[in-house]
């Protein structure tokens, strides 16, 4: 559907609905257009990517962690069986976990996949973005199991994708950006994708390096990012806040002063 016709579809709905109009055609650019049911109660999640159930129970507690991603290569990493893993994990965050299926026919996807979903109820089954996998997506779809769709480098693939009904698109960012292409632009164009249509499927930013890649990926329209537990800590910090902290402490102290 041309850009033009899908603003003259959801004036529509705009004009049915108690949602504040955009103001300028420039607010209808693609990657910037929200429906109407998203323009309130829209909150960015963060997901850890990890298996380190220590790091993450620290992490967790400041009430900030989603979910959890994790792979094969973070399972092997951990040195643990999968099940006992992703099963600590479920009891640590009340959000979803994605758990990689290992099978790439589809009848082994879909056995993995209901002995993975069977392990808590917040887990998501994470498939690859392959015929085989996005076969087994649209019948874990069609069973009611949550899908994690990765290793995505195309909006081609992220619409097929969105088509078989997973619940997540997984873009990497980080390795398109290694490759000379700016990981980014993918994210836009599945968020204007996805609008043109109103896929459910949440865009959940993968392959995150550094803060920067957050921030952007925020911009961008991403639904979640998945980040590691050291750029996770990154979020937190600046310079200038450490400056500032630092010089109110010390004049603070000056006081003699004690609130308590």
């Amino acid at each position: 559907m041309r850009f033009a016709a899908r603003v003259a579809r959801e004036a529509k709905v705009w004009a049915q609905s108690d949602a504040k109009p955009v103001s300028t055609f420039a607010d209808l650019r693609p990657g910037s257009y929200k429906r109407p049911e998203q323009v309130q109660g829209q909150i960015m999640q963060l997901f850890l990517d990890t298996t380190d159930t220590a790091v993450l129970k620290d992490l967790a507690e400041t009430g900030l962690v989603d979910g959890v991603t994790t792979n094969p290569s973070l399972i092997a990493k951990s040195g643990r069986n999968m099940l006992e893993v992703i099963a600590e994990i479920c009891g640590l965050v009340e959000g979803p976990v994605s758990a990689e299926v290992a099978a790439m026919d589809v009848a082994g996807m879909l056995a993995e996949g209901r002995k993975l979903a069977g392990v808590a109820p917040n887990v998501v089954v994470k498939v690859p973005l392959t015929r085989e996998g996005l076969t087994a997506t649209k019948e874990f779809s069609a069973e009611g199991i949550q899908t994690n769709v990765t290793l995505c480098f195309s909006a081609t693939q992220a619409l097929l994708a969105a088509k078989a009904g997973a619940s997540y698109i997984s873009p990497f960012i980080g390795r398109l950006d290694d490759h000379g292409a700016e990981g980014m632009d993918l994210i836009s164009e599945i968020r204007a994708i996805y609008d043109n249509y109103g896929f459910d499927t949440e865009i959940l930013a993968a392959s995150i390096r550094t803060p920067a890649h957050v921030k952007e990926a925020a911009l961008a329209g991403a639904d979640c990012a998945t980040i590691p537990p050291a750029v996770f800590q990154a979020l937190f910090k600046h310079p200038l806040t450490e400056q500032g902290l630092q010089q109110f402490m010390a004049d603070w102290a000056k006081t003699g002063q004690s609130i308590l």
